[in-house]
């Protein structure tokens, strides 16, 4: 079994013992205590509960923390796996990070315009230990969201590994995993954002990264 100080323990980003996500995770489970039908109401909670924004302040350290994402009600695959994280450590279920860099062939002209490439470095994803294995879950894009795009919502069992569809509901290829970044036991920050800065500088520049609104809105048009 993992060690339970490295995996249930709160951290910077992974902010398991914020009253906020306490509470969050509390009224996700709703009294439930078998541990994969635990991790699969906390996984829809942050899915759906939480909205998928790609436009956020990507230089400031908020954006990364679980807490925060609860209290803006959104934010990108970043925060919210750190929410499932810590969401999960905080009901006592051993939990870490892990990234990948994907090739999105679905990205909206703006957010390509936004990021100068079709390849996203550092995509987030959680996982979970559940019956003695490390299960992976990937609970960046909202169901609604995902409707409006005609892309397949991805599920969480809680046994086998979620994480994003080859294709979207018409056969075209949606996402194909390119790197893998390996696992962490907090977001790991300083990394990240050299990283993006390196790949993306728009995203630090004449505020194209603030600007806001409904992302879900970009697949109409």
């Amino acid at each position: 079994m993992p060690d339970a100080h490295d995996h249930l323990g709160p951290g910077t980003y992974i902010d398991s013992d914020a009253p906020e996500v306490i509470a969050f995770a509390r009224d996700a489970v709703n009294g439930v205590d078998d541990p994969v039908d635990a991790a699969q109401r906390l996984y829809l909670a942050v899915r759906d509960e939480i909205l998928y924004d790609p436009y956020v302040a990507f230089g400031d350290p908020e954006s990364y923390r679980a807490g925060a994402a609860i209290t803006a009600g959104r934010g990108f695959c970043i925060p919210k796996a750190a929410l499932l994280a810590a969401a999960a450590r905080a009901c006592g279920i051993p939990a870490r990070v892990g990234y990948a860099d994907v090739r999105n062939h679905l990205a909206t002209p703006r957010l390509l315009e936004m990021l100068g490439s079709d390849v996203f470095v550092w995509h987030g994803y959680t996982e979970l230990w559940l019956d003695d294995r490390w299960v992976k879950a990937t609970p960046a894009f909202n169901l609604s969201m995902c409707q409006r795009f005609g892309v397949h919502a991805l599920e969480f069992d809680g046994t086998r590994d979620s994480m994003l569809h080859e294709f979207d509901t018409t056969g075209q290829r949606h996402m194909e995993y390119v790197r893998e970044r390996g696992t962490f036991e907090d977001v790991p920050y300083d990394t990240i954002v050299a990283d993006f800065r390196t790949y993306y500088p728009r995203l630090f520049g004449d505020g194209l990264h603030s600007v806001g609104g409904d992302f879900s809105t970009e697949a109409i048009g």
